[in-house]
């Protein structure tokens, strides 16, 4: 389905709403992502389960709204009535700025402004992670699944879906990895918040002249978990010496269990994008995230 076919869905509904420009925006792991008149972003969930995800996400982002400073997407646009992938969406105004890559990072020599970036994410966090329950949608309240059965699943299809494309010591590596972690007393201490859960680099908007974030995307896998999977996302996408620093504000309380659940949670990212990949067909994420494993 085109983009100008989906919009004929957005028209019929929004008949106010004048659509004269359509471009695409970013490559959406599970949604079509396209800009209108250059300043409404749009998102249409590619397969069917994505069209619940999104109606959750669109109540969470309503909710959560006035508890967060940075700008986060707020959806003046949505339809979630009829069951068809194509006819579900959100629309939000475009939060201006560029993904802070890794490179565009680690080539802040000025540490005013690297403290600057890191107290602005960490402001972020500490606010997402302190929303009082009563303010969260009781969907995320109803679908949580602790630490380390969660993890338990995960490495069963690992092992079932993905150990057979995976050379054999990448598959004794992410066996010792699954199984210190889940023996271990590390996930024991985890508090358990509103997590963004997809807090990587893609999703971090700057701008590059003022040198300060502009906003934060997509919160399609936020969920009531550990806020340790956040501060994965930033070693994942920064590094180590960055993801210090933000933990040294965040003043977390659990230590060294908590860096442990961070490199482990960081880990498995890519395996989670091969999974994914292989069940939704989706050949580039499967590639991306077995490569290493093969």
């Amino acid at each position: 389905m085109t983009y100008a076919v989906k919009m004929e869905v957005v028209r019929h509904l929004y008949p106010d709403f004048r659509i004269n420009h359509i471009e695409p925006y970013t490559h959406g792991q599970n949604n079509d992502v396209f800009l209108v008149n250059q300043s409404v972003v749009f998102r249409f969930p590619k397969y069917t389960d994505g069209m619940k995800q999104l109606q959750t996400e669109t109540e969470l982002l309503v909710a959560v709204g006035p508890y967060i400073t940075l700008p986060i997407p707020n959806p003046i646009y949505q339809s979630f009535k009829e069951n068809e992938v194509g006819k579900a969406f959100m629309g939000y105004h475009c939060i201006p700025g560029s993904p802070l890559w890794k490179e565009d990072l680690l080539g802040i020599e000025n540490d005013e402004i690297l403290s600057g970036i890191a107290s602005q994410l960490v402001t972020f966090l500490q606010e997402l992670h302190n929303i009082p329950q009563e303010a969260i949608p009781s969907f995320y309240k109803q679908n949580q699944t602790p630490i380390r059965p969660y993890f338990e699943g995960l490495y069963q299809n690992i092992k079932l879906k993905l150990y057979p494309w995976m050379r054999p010591e990448a598959r004794q590596t992410v066996s010792n990895q699954f199984e210190h972690f889940l023996d271990g007393a590390a996930h024991l201490h985890a508090e358990r918040t509103l997590i963004h859960g997809d807090f990587g680099t893609s999703n971090i908007l700057w701008d590059k002249d003022a040198g300060r974030i502009t906003g934060i995307l997509d919160f399609g896998g936020s969920e009531i978990g550990d806020p340790a999977y956040d501060f994965a996302g930033l070693l994942s996408g920064y590094g180590e010496t960055f993801l210090r620093r933000c933990l040294e504000m965040y003043q977390a309380g659990d230590g060294e269990d908590m860096l442990e659940r961070i490199y482990f949670y960081k880990s498995t990212f890519a395996l989670q994008e091969a999974l994914h990949g292989l069940e939704h067909n989706d050949k580039q994420a499967f590639e991306d995230g077995i490569r290493a494993y093969r």
